[in-house]
């Protein structure tokens, strides 16, 4: 029977009598049209399209042979005349709970934790003491605990140490699940303080668990505002080693994601009395993407002492930095060198490790570890320290490199003995004799071994040295932590101190041997590279024009930052390849910059505020976001942009709002960046009491008479703008809480509301004993102690507002990744139109300028 043909059929003739007769001669068309000349590839896409018609031809007309219908048409079919089931909400809730359980009791296919080749490995080696390969081997196989630590160089570290043992810990006590108690969680004797915490808990038992409900919200949310961070335990151990002071100029050159980076920059505000430490921490990672999740680490410790950069780790470009008017270059006090590894020693995290595990890993990656740490003690200060580390147990990736290191260096080098620096830690020392197995389990004993057509794959490195060579070194002072000792991961550390610079810097430089010439400042300029040369020591193959630029006067500089407007842009394509995301340029603000002035009078900025330090990431238009960083980072930042590419640095300090204008300035204050600038503001600074405070967190607009009448008083005069609510602790009531909180807020003409992102409020609130948690609906409950009971008004107030231009600046890219980093100040959301802030800063980028 024949169909009518559709309209447009006759683009092909062949359709246009019975479309359905012609498939099997249309699909053979295609299969021959196999050229791909225009002819060719014209007639094709006819042939295709003349399928198209026929299929949407056929199928309104019922007609669909199952031949062309296919496969999935006719489930589609199926599942169209199957009679729909009606199903009440709570027989939907109870399928959706079904569902979910079987997936926990289903989830993936169990990995076998075996792996022959690793035990015969290991076993030959010895690292594991005799006796003891048995409970190695159970401890691998068991999962790793977590560990908790809370962040030192915050001022109420110990209000959360005091609510973590008071309160969370006391509740897992009497706690079972799945038939097994929990054990009480246990301090790390050898972590400083008593700032971290293991207990037998896996992560998928902490996220399962409904007894457990409000613990992960509380770890969760004080993770997010940088108070809390889940680490593993033997992770901390490299930024303890390194002894970090408020002044070092520290480089972490495998930095990504960041969980030891967020120690260093805590060690560096150990005084928070102090809201510019002299120095730094420059944190690398070669991963582009990995940079913005290390961005996300750092930015929630709120520093202005961070800069995170985009290279490659063995060869991080050489900085300069200005010194007495002369450019030299930048030797770090602390690095740490956490390299790339095969990782074995985190099989009890990684369970992917047992199946996928070889020798030829660690093959692999020995001279890449070689390179990045090499390239780590040529930047290395004299008397500076330098921490070697990996997450695995081959001597391979561990003392083959160090002993590698400390033969080059021809004594510039020395192992430092920490065996006392972590009381408490368990510890094997590093082992002096080892061999080199392939994947085949082929054993070599010395590189002489080594048929030659091994000599791509196996180094003469890769073995020890000599005995005598051996025992100079003193390997043994190396660090081995294997996992059943302390129930944590494996890892190796080495501490390296410089005592003197590498011997392939010591060569005079080029500019120095070469003849004077004809010049009037050739003088000069001799001087200036003798100068660094004795300070600095460069290698010899470094060019003349590279040494003449290194050394070039302050004049010259002064004259160079000028001429660029003191913009710090990403370097030029053809000095340097780029990957991943173009970056917007740091532009600091010149002396003139009419914007600062009105700040300057609203806030009473001290004469010490440091302006220079301001920046914004844009040359054009209005400047939405100013950031700050330390003196030093923007000594960095203008001597090295044609060098290296910054993906982030810098703390948000100042929002622009029109509106603003109309009160006297046009930049309100950013809750991230408040504990940098409170100290230099005379002006608009409010202190408030603990029932100011709830009454602050808890209400989205309270009116002025909510307030105390200290309260009241202070704000009476304060014209409408942007103000600093400042709460300091009485000693005389140790019932009350004892850390000093400083939060953004906006005075209206009759109200007062703080601009504080949501995790922050929550934790501020834990602090004072009143509790928020999410129940399984997805809503917010308020429970309080007896002694910090808050009114039911409030209670319902507590659904936070999240302002719609915090919101879009996370959609439209301020690098920091934060799920829930707003301030909630929405114009739109107020309750009262005379605190209205303009929401024109909504499209504002943020210091990681980059949609992520």
């Amino acid at each position: 029977m024949s169909v009518p043909a559709p309209a447009g059929c006759a683009l092909i003739p062949q359709l246009a009598e019975d479309p359905l007769k012609t498939s099997c001669k249309l699909w053979t068309g295609v299969a021959r049209t196999t050229g791909s000349s225009p002819d060719q590839q014209g007639h094709r896409g006819n042939l295709y399209r003349g399928l198209r018609l026929l299929y949407t031809h056929s199928r309104a007309y019922g007609q669909v042979p199952s031949s062309v219908m296919g496969r999935r048409n006719r489930r589609n079919r199926k599942r169209d005349q199957r009679p729909a089931v009606q199903r009440t909400p709570e027989e939907e809730e109870e399928r959706r709970k079904a569902r979910e359980q079987a997936a926990w009791e289903s989830g993936y296919a169990e990995i076998i934790k075996e792996n022959q080749l690793f035990e015969q490995y290991y076993q030959e080696l010895k690292i594991v003491p005799e006796g003891e390969w048995e409970q190695f081997m159970s401890a691998m196989r068991e999962p790793l605990p977590s560990t908790i630590r809370i962040t030192g160089y915050k001022s109420h570290a110990r209000e959360i140490l005091h609510c973590l043992k008071e309160k969370y810990f006391k509740e897992l006590q009497n706690i079972e699940v799945d038939g097994q108690k929990i054990e009480a969680p246990q301090p790390l004797h050898w972590y400083p303080d008593e700032l971290a915490w293991h207990t037998n808990l896996s992560r998928k038992i902490i996220r399962k668990s409904p007894e457990l409900e409000k613990f992960h919200q509380f770890l969760i949310s004080e993770t997010e505002s940088g108070n809390i961070s889940r680490q593993e335990a033997v992770s901390m151990i490299p930024p303890v080693l390194l002894n970090v002071q408020p002044h070092h100029k520290i480089l972490d050159m495998c930095a990504a994601p960041g969980s030891k980076t967020k120690q260093l920059i805590e060690m560096l505000h150990a005084d928070m009395d102090i809201p510019f430490p002299e120095g730094f921490v420059i944190a690398n990672d070669v991963d582009n993407k990995r940079c913005y999740l290390l961005v996300h680490q750092a930015k929630r410790l709120n520093s202005p002492c961070v800069m995170v950069v985009n290279h490659d780790a063995s060869s991080i470009p050489r900085l300069l930095v200005e010194n007495n008017g002369v450019r030299e270059v930048l030797f770090y006090d602390r690095i740490l060198c956490d390299v790339p590894c095969s990782g074995d020693g985190t099989m009890r995290k990684n369970i992917d490790v047992w199946k996928k595990w070889t020798t030829l890993n660690s093959l692999q990656l020995h001279g890449l570890q070689i390179r990045i740490a090499t390239r780590g003690v040529e930047q290395l200060a004299e008397g500076g320290r330098m921490v070697y580390s990996t997450c695995s147990l081959n001597p391979i990736e561990d003392e083959a490199v160090i002993a590698s290191l400390l033969e080059k260096s021809e004594g510039s080098l020395e192992l430092a003995d920490v065996s006392l620096e972590l009381p408490g830690l368990k510890w094997m020392p590093g082992i002096t004799n080892w061999r080199v197995m392939t994947k085949e389990g082929q054993w070599f004993d010395k590189w002489e071994d080594v048929p030659t057509s091994r000599h791509t794959q196996i180094r003469p490195t890769m073995f020890p040295r000599d005995e005598m060579k051996t025992k100079e070194m003193n390997l043994h002072r190396c660090l081995r932590i294997l996992p059943h000792h302390q129930n944590t991961g494996g890892f190796f550390v080495a501490v390296l101190i410089k005592k003197a610079p590498m011997p392939w810097n010591r060569r005079q430089p080029k500019v120095l041997r070469r003849a004077p010439a004809a010049v009037p400042d050739v003088q000069v300029a001799a001087d200036v590279a003798k100068d660094v040369t004795e300070t600095v020591s460069e290698p010899a193959v470094v060019t003349d024009d590279v040494e003449n630029k290194d050394t070039k006067p302050a004049s010259c500089v002064e004259k160079d930052s000028v001429k660029k407007d003191s913009v710090c842009g990403p370097p030029p394509s053809k000095k340097m390849k780029l990957f991943g995301f173009k970056e917007d340029p740091f532009v600091f603000l010149s002396v003139d910059d009419p914007i600062f002035p009105p700040i300057q009078k609203f806030y009473a900025l001290d004469p010490s505020f440091p302006k220079h330090n301001l920046l914004t990431r844009t040359q054009e238009g209005k400047k939405k976001q100013l950031y700050m960083v330390s003196k030093e980072l923007r000594n960095v930042l203008l001597h090295n942009s044609e060098k290296m590419k910054v993906i982030n640095t810098g703390i948000k300090v100042l929002c622009r709002n029109n509106d603003g204008e109309q009160y006297g300035c046009a930049y309100r204050l950013a809750q991230e960046g408040i504990y940098t600038i409170y100290p230099f503001i005379k002006s608009r600074v409010v202190t408030v009491s603990v029932d100011d405070i709830k009454v602050l967190l808890t209400q989205e607009n309270p009116f002025l008479s909510k307030f105390s009448k200290e309260t009241q008083k202070q704000t009476k005069d304060l014209v409408m703008g942007s103000i600093i609510l400042k709460y300091e602790p009485d000693p005389q009531k140790p019932d009350t809480l004892q850390c000093p909180i400083v939060l953004c807020g906006w005075r209206g003409k009759t109200s007062i509301r703080s601009f504080v992102p949501k995790n922050e409020r929550m934790h501020y609130l834990r602090m004072m004993g009143v509790e928020i948690f999410k129940n399984k609906e997805g809503t917010e409950k308020t429970s309080a102690e007896p002694d910090a009971a808050v009114d039911q008004q409030d209670s319902e107030d507590m659904d936070i507002g999240c302002m719609k231009e915090e919101q879009q600046e996370l959609l439209s890219g301020d690098g920091d990744l934060e799920p829930e980093n707003v301030d909630g100040s929405d114009a739109s959301d107020k309750k009262h139109d005379d605190a209205s802030v303009s929401t024109e800063e909504s499209t504002a980028n943020g210091t990681n300028s980059e949609n992520h």
